[in-house]
């Protein structure tokens, strides 16, 4: 057995490295999407993942959805369908140059 911890540190190494540049953000990301969905209030301007504009109409904590009211009417999403970064873009103050 020559060097049997020699063969394995640039397994390690590459374990490490994915890790920190992969697998740690995704979880960040997760952590603070389940945090804006349940942050989520009656009044809100969202934009779904697909695209859709509208206000949170109602929350329901049951099956963890929300109704948006559109200019078409009303629909009712799941709280993981409205998009965290856009729905952020679009309440964000405007900025004067």
């Amino acid at each position: 057995m020559e060097g049997g911890l020699g063969t394995f540190l640039p397994f390690i190494a590459i374990f490490a490295v994915m890790y920190f540049f992969m697998i740690a953000p995704q979880m960040k990301r997760a952590k603070q999407e389940k945090k804006f969905a349940s942050e989520l209030k009656r009044g809100d301007r969202v934009i779904t993942k697909s695209g859709m504009h509208g206000k949170v109409a109602e929350l329901n904590d049951k099956d963890n959805s929300c109704v948006v009211e559109t200019m078409a009417g009303k629909i009712k999403f799941d709280r993981s369908a409205i998009s965290m970064e856009m729905s952020k873009k679009l309440n964000a103050p405007a900025v004067v140059k």
